[in-house]
């Protein structure tokens, strides 16, 4: 599943998790949208509260391979889902391909975890769909690298810069397409400190695995990427 970090308003919501999507153990794929939050802890042995999230709208379609984030924006957060793979719908499956993927649509999905509702929003930026990308998450902003293209088999070296402003009425979303991304996917992301991430492992073509890390570092709404 893809899952992120929320920070809530109430003191006992400091502390949750979203989680979405993925592979079921019978090899399902789920739609669902779990939060998961610390209830209490106490003499060393941690609670956790999970809560399945209805939602309404533009719900997105049972994925896995995807990301979602939370953003910030004039005091108030929103969930933000992208990529990932779906199974071809029931009406194109044969025997041969029951269980045949395809890229999901590449749609930004806006999830108001308060109310429960979804909306898609459609960028002319993002044309292909991508699964197992990097994701980063500051404050209004999400940073989009890599990731796999199923129906063109590449990995392109993408970097999008995602922006969701959030004012009274409709929240507005735009893309940028940023030069200097890397080719990469499937790799793990760690934060080492407010502007430093570092990407580790991961894939750079089909049976080829990236050998080198790579430091991500922000300065203001600059992003620079380095190996190390």
């Amino acid at each position: 599943p893809a899952t992120c970090t929320f920070k809530g308003g109430l003191e006992s919501e400091k502390q949750q998790y979203i989680i979405h999507g993925g592979k079921t153990p019978n090899n399902e794929l789920s739609d669902k949208i779990y939060v998961m939050s610390v209830v209490c802890k106490n003499n060393k042995k941690v609670t956790f509260r999970c809560t399945e999230k209805d939602l309404v709208g533009d719900v997105p379609e049972a994925r896995y391979g995807h990301s979602i984030d939370v953003v910030y924006s004039r005091g108030k957060s929103m969930g933000v889902v992208f990529g990932g793979r779906s199974y071809i719908p029931s009406a194109q499956r044969i025997t041969e391909k029951w269980n045949s993927v395809a890229d999901c649509l590449p749609h930004v999905f806006l999830v108001d975890f308060e109310f429960g509702c979804s909306t898609s929003y459609i960028l002319p930026e993002l044309q292909d769909g991508l699964s197992f990308h990097v994701s980063i998450a500051r404050n209004d902003t999400i940073y989009i690298l890599g990731g796999h293209s199923l129906a063109n088999n590449v990995r392109p070296a993408n970097l999008y810069r995602i922006r969701v402003d959030l004012p009274l009425g409709s929240p507005a979303v735009n893309c940028t397409v940023l030069p200097r991304g890397i080719s990469v996917s499937s790799a793990i992301l760690t934060q080492t400190n407010n502007d430093e991430f570092v990407i580790v492992g991961g894939y750079q073509l089909e049976n080829q695995k990236r050998m080198v890390c790579n430091i991500i570092s922000f300065e203001d709404n600059k992003i620079e990427i380095r190996e190390m």
